[in-house]
């Protein structure tokens, strides 16, 4: 590669890291408020109350999927696309014909969920949730509006107004949730979580007015780009054939992973009643999941998200002006990227498993305990999740919708069968369904790979990406251990040990990301305040100072 073209693919991947970044950044702190959250929620009402919750959200889950899943992803490539060929004009046009779209969807989401609350909550064997489902109704109807300005500004590579809305919406979320949930604790637990829920809609108020704000405000450089678009004519029924048929697909591949999520709490509720658990019991232990674990390990889940969307207008860019080395280049950034975030992630929470949830359901320590095993299995979901999130968004972009939908469906059938038979293992118990979770991700993540190679032409390095972060990690999980196991015998605390050893954890992983060449000086350089990062390596002595770097003063 020569030197103007390594320049243009480092340049790419920068723009590529920095884009995840900033989403990164507003997930983890929306992750954080949805932690300020959640736990006090689950304290307060605990694993049954959790239950309520528990349905409301994967139900809400697949209606949003329904209405908004493919089309704001569907803007983004589109928008992508002609951004990148100059033609602003039509990518403009996209979002303007995807709109009246967009509110008409979340129109018959939220008739569907408020009015057919009892019946959805009745077949999903927990007729409590009935409240909580009509209370995030009306989320359902923002959402389709706020992920078509999301979806265009991420079409441009702009990740900042998603960012800056997903905040918004999650202050005001966790403000107007926690407050009905204590006001109505009081009463009963089905309005405690109903309260919960419909923080939801609040937040997406919140968003939809942080969004009209920036659209407003950038609308003098949108005019500026329109006018020096290419003349190219596209009608509002080619646009809308080319968004439904990017969209659906997705759409259809989206709802997989939702409606798993239902079929399977159904099986787990029916099949634990089956084998002894009464229904008490059943609630309990599939609150353990939902409430205890999938908090924690929804977090990692802000680095997958981020990647992904920075992702997809990324190689969907380099695939349209067909940058071969732009393309690899993504690619191989964003998966090793994903990677060096989530073996970290699953080997903490998998030797921390125990101490983390003692440290924060201080309230619920029975339940907490009972929850261990379940975490632990969980974690390793966010390997094979990173894995088969990267390569279907690959596909995407390079115009290989219906793949990744039937890989997750192949995925979806294993962890269903899985499920079935794991649950109704008594010892096993709810354990079985994290395992059908893992089981599914990974199965489509290989199937997905394998497509990558052959419609991408990109083949990961594997010693890179998957064997040098798994021995940092697995270095990082033994020291990790050790030191909570010291701060236990000298100050007698959970809570101060656990967090010593997290901080401890990650000054020992950036280390050794530097000491196994899991990330090299270029890598290091491309992310934001990368020179610096590289400054404190070099006086750590972990990288050369002898390849051409001079740092920025």
């Amino acid at each position: 590669m020569d030197s103007t073209n390594k320049h243009n693919s480092n340049g790419a991947g920068s723009k590529l890291i920095k884009g995840a970044t900033i989403l990164a950044v507003a997930g983890i702190i929306s992750k954080l408020l949805g932690a300020v959250f959640r736990l006090p929620l689950a304290n307060l009402i605990g694993a049954e109350g959790m239950s309520y919750y528990g349905v409301a959200y994967p139900v809400y889950s697949f209606f949003l999927v329904l209405s908004v899943a493919g089309f704001p992803v569907a803007i983004s490539r589109m928008v992508s696309e002609r951004t990148a060929l100059g033609d602003h004009r039509n990518a403009f046009r996209t979002y303007k014909v995807s709109f009246t779209l967009m509110i008409s969807i979340g129109v018959v989401s939220f008739l569907l969920c408020f009015f057919g609350a009892g019946q959805i909550a009745t077949a999903m064997g927990n007729p409590g949730a009935k409240a909580s489902l009509m209370a995030i109704a009306p989320a359902l109807l923002l959402a389709p509006i706020v992920s078509s300005f999301r979806g265009y500004f991420q079409g441009q590579q702009n990740m900042l107004p998603t960012g800056v809305s997903q905040v918004f919406e999650q202050f005001v979320r966790v403000g107007i949730g926690l407050t009905l949930s204590f006001l109505f604790a009081r009463r009963s637990l089905e309005l405690a979580s109903a309260g919960a829920t419909f923080g939801a809609s609040a937040g997406l108020v919140a968003a939809l007015i942080v969004l009209l704000f920036i659209f407003v405000g950038t609308r003098k450089k949108r005019r500026a780009l329109i006018e020096t678009s290419i003349d190219k004519e596209e009608s509002s029924k080619s646009l809308l054939k080319e968004l439904f048929g990017i969209a659906i697909p997705i759409t259809i591949g989206s709802t997989i992973m939702p409606l798993m999520m239902i079929i399977d709490s159904m099986i787990i509720m029916r099949r634990l009643q089956a084998t002894g658990w009464t229904l008490a019991e059943s609630k309990t232990l599939y609150g353990l999941i939902s409430g205890f674990c999938d908090p924690l390990i929804g977090f990692p889940g802000v680095f997958i998200d981020a990647v992904s969307m920075s992702l997809l207008p990324a190689v969907t860019a380099a695939y349209a002006l067909h940058k071969r080395e732009e393309i690899d280049r993504n690619i191989q950034t964003g998966i090793k990227t994903m990677m060096v975030v989530a073996y970290p992630c699953a080997i903490g929470l998998i030797v921390l498993a125990r101490p983390i949830l003692y440290m924060l359901y201080p309230a619920r320590i029975e339940e907490a305990e009972m929850a261990v095993t379940n975490l632990q299995i969980l974690s390793l979901s966010i390997l094979t999740l990173s894995a088969m999130r990267t390569f279907s968004t690959t596909l995407q972009a390079v115009g290989k919708m219906v793949l990744p939908v039937v890989n997750l469906f192949i995925g979806a059938l294993v962890k269903i069968v899985l499920s079935y038979i794991l649950v109704g293992i008594p010892a096993l118990n709810i354990n079985g369904a994290a395992i059908g979770s893992v089981a599914a991700y990974l199965v489509a993540g290989i199937l997905n790979y394998r497509a990558v190679k052959k419609y991408a032409g990109t083949s990961i390095d594997i010693v890179s990406t998957f064997v040098r972060p798994l021995i940092a990690s697995g270095i990082m999980g033994v020291v990790t251990i050790l030191v909570f196991k010291i701060g236990v015998h000298f100050v007698h605390s959970n809570s101060i040990s656990t967090l010593l050893a997290i901080i401890v954890a990650v000054g020992v992983y950036f280390v050794l990301i530097f000491v196994t060449k899991t990330m090299t000086r270029e890598e290091a350089l491309m992310l934001p305040m990368g020179g610096r990062l590289v400054r404190v390596s070099d006086m750590l002595h972990l990288t050369s100072v002898d390849d051409g770097y001079k740092p920025k003063h």
